[in-house]
């Protein structure tokens, strides 16, 4: 399940279009249909500028190894992660629906189709999970200080962070994360996030994702 949950939204549409409109010492009330043609102009021409006053937060839960991949995205974007020096609360694994077969013509990526031992190997990673957190908790019972014993948790960890960005990032986010060559995982929470903003933001964000 993707962990993608709205706290606060600053801003809509119109505050696109005043942004840019502030130029000419114009502002715009209400959106109308030169504002929406105002808007996929500076999506269509690179004028990102106006973009960047809306701002979004966001609660987001995911696995370890894709949070470093979203965390690679900077600009406009400022995040504040749970961590593991002051939190020792049992860990929360994440585990796939199935295990897809590498694709060997690309350096990166999958197939569709999985692998021959799905079921048996899903087994093993669960029982491999299950070790790591049982020695996490036995370090922690021993006396070990918690920034140390975190060293033994998998990259399949679940991690929880707040993170508040501009509608431009967003859309240079998701516009990279929902292309096919990104990993399934990360696709489901740009997607996920794409929803959200598609409602919010319905005429800004069709110009910023064609």
């Amino acid at each position: 399940m993707v962990g993608v949950e709205l706290l606060e939204i600053f801003g809509s549409d119109l505050t696109v279009v005043n942004a840019a409109r502030v130029s000419f010492a114009k502002e715009s009330v209400e959106l109308g249909k030169a504002d929406e043609k105002l808007i996929s102009y500076l999506a269509k021409n690179g004028h990102s500028s106006p973009f960047f006053h809306p701002q979004i937060r966001f609660r987001l839960k995911m696995p370890i190894f894709l949070a470093r991949e979203w965390f690679r995205h900077t600009v406009g974007f400022a995040r504040n992660e749970v961590s593991r020096r002051y939190v020792d609360s049992d860990p929360e694994m994440f585990m796939p629906d199935g295990l897809r077969a590498r694709n060997p013509s690309v350096k990166q990526g999958s197939k569709d189709e999985l692998v021959e031992h799905n079921t048996e190997l899903l087994v093993k990673m669960e029982e491999w999970n299950s070790l790591s957190i049982s020695l996490y908790k036995f370090l922690m019972e021993d006396g070990v200080c918690p920034e140390q014993a975190r060293m033994v948790l998998p990259q399949s960890m679940f991690t929880e962070f707040i993170e508040t960005g501009s509608l431009a990032a967003y859309a240079r986010l998701c516009k990279l994360r929902l292309d096919p060559h990104a990993q399934k995982e990360i696709r489901d929470y740009a997607d996920a996030v794409s929803v959200i903003l598609a409602k919010a933001f319905p005429v800004s964000w069709a110009a910023l994702m064609s």
